[in-house]
């Protein structure tokens, strides 16, 4: 009942919100904050209590809506669930100044409920349901504006997602086949039913992959990304770049890893192709986001550099790997949140959208501009942040692979990768708080605590994780050793 609950509550305040239209705005933040907290408190639950698993609906007799909360749905709900009650309280102040709030947060809410309901699946169908309701739910915070900037990068997000949904699916026909639909750890492919069929196969899981990879970010279907960004709100940017984004790495898992079973492509053309992608977008979007001079859409060039930090990892079907993987998402989920706060909040106290806009800040907001720094030192890597910890997982694991030339091309690429990052975010605090002679660059609103704690407490985590990071470590050693 309580996975029920987890899934249904967050969707149903949604969809009343617009048909209510409190009134009263301190009454209906009160509202929306009492929900997300319970919701927290529902994951919280089922984080703590053994797994468990229940049929919600048989749509036949082989095809049936089913939830489980095994290790994978604990990790994925515990970041949706924190990291959405984190990014409402920012929101508070930063959507006082926007019109129809009322919408917005409908769809957050039900945006939501859909990514903890994706997290639960247990089988094929429930994820693929779970996985379009979060494209449907999510692009309305695109389109929140209602610009016709905002429509094109709604309509092109819409548009790559259907288009990698698509793709999706027509794998998810035949994995429901070979694999039954079910999501078993290491596994479930019946290899009997193959009879000469590998190659096959082999075409639907790379077809499959580059699918869900769309909403992950992943070269060539990347493009909707640093398009839908920089038009979102802040909130919004925030959620769809470390939260909503991993809904494409939590299907690429569960394909990979809980369906089909690494081994089986292991050594092949799909491996060797997923890994050229992969390394090929950590290095594009690296250079992208360096060459860009928008503050919002040079993090979402950052974004397709990083999650592919975690494909990377993912592809190349070790334990460390896949350590690695999940090392990063929590890190990357944590500090890029963080980053697009600061980033919503530079911009609505100075009105400026550009890089080499916010000379001079340093005295007048140092609390958001510590935030910023710390995170941004996460995401490079230095250590003792959460970020070393994870790279240095994934280059070992590269390392210890076997993997002929990717076993250096990884560790090579992930630093090259690195130096640009510091690159394109280090100059921003660097100008902020050593500002030039000529900078004039000031705050046109005051501070608010609403706005600030939150990314206080993520730069913290970045970095408290980081120094203090075995009981991490050791539950996606676990993870990895349950997979493979």
């Amino acid at each position: 009942m309580t996975m029920i609950l987890a899934v249904v509550l967050p969707m149903l305040a949604g969809a009343l919100l617009p048909l209510v239209k409190p009134k009263n705005r301190t009454l209906k933040l009160a509202c929306i904050t009492a929900v997300l907290a319970l919701e927290a408190v529902l994951c919280l639950c089922l984080i703590l209590a053994p797994q468990k698993d229940i049929t919600i609906w048989h749509m036949t007799d082989s095809l049936s809506v089913r939830l489980c909360s095994d290790m994978l749905s604990k990790l994925f709900m515990a970041l949706f669930s924190f990291g959405w009650l984190l990014v409402a309280i920012f929101s508070y102040v930063y959507m006082r100044h926007e019109h129809d709030e009322d919408r917005f947060y409908a769809f957050y809410l039900l945006s939501e409920g859909a990514l903890i309901g994706m997290s639960l699946a247990a089988n094929l169908v429930t994820m693929y349901v779970c996985f379009e309701l979060v494209t449907l739910f999510s692009m309305p915070l695109v389109l929140h504006s209602m610009t016709r900037e905002a429509i094109s990068a709604a309509l092109k997000y819409l548009f790559y997602s259907i288009a990698g949904a698509f793709m999706a699916l027509l794998g998810i026909f035949f994995l429901s086949y070979y694999c039954g639909g079910d999501f078993v750890a290491g596994g479930n492919l019946d290899v009997s039913l193959l009879q000469g069929k590998e190659n096959l196969l082999y075409f639907v899981i790379f077809l499959t992959v580059v699918g869900f990879g769309t909403k992950a970010g992943m070269y060539p279907m990347h493009g909707w990304l640093p398009t839908a960004h920089p038009v979102a709100p802040a909130p919004a940017s925030a959620v769809l770049s470390a939260l909503i984004a991993k809904a494409g790495v939590l299907a690429i898992i569960r394909v990979l890893f809980y369906s089909v079973g690494g081994s089986f492509i292991r050594g092949t053309w799909v491996q060797t192709t997923l890994l050229c992608l992969s390394l090929l977008t950590v290095f594009m979007g690296s250079m992208m986001a360096f060459r860009e001079k928008v503050f919002k859409k040079r993090l979402a060039y950052s974004t397709v550099s990083q999650i592919s930090y975690i494909l990377t990892a993912l592809f190349l079907l070790t334990e460390g790997g896949f350590q690695g993987a999940m090392l990063h998402v929590v890190f990357h989920a944590v500090v890029k949140t963080c980053l697009f706060l600061t980033a919503g909040a530079f911009i609505f106290y100075t009105g400026n959208t550009r890089v080499d806009e916010f000379k001079g800040l340093g005295k007048q907001m140092p609390v958001i501009l510590w935030s910023y720094t710390l995170a941004s030192i996460t995401l490079i890597g230095i250590p003792p942040t959460g970020g070393f910890v994870s790279k240095w997982y994934i280059a070992s694991a590269a390392l210890d692979s076997g993997l002929g030339v990717f076993s250096y091309l990884v560790p090579i690429v992930l630093l090259i990768s690195a130096l640009l990052t510091a690159g394109y975010l280090m100059p921003i605090s660097i100008d902020a708080f050593f500002p030039s002679k000529d900078a004039a660059v000031k705050a046109e609103r005051r501070e608010s605590a609403l706005m600030w704690v939150p990314m206080v407490i993520l730069a913290g985590i970045a970095v408290f994780l980081g120094m203090f990071c075995n009981s991490l470590c050791g539950f996606a050693g676990t993870l990895a050793q349950l997979v493979l």
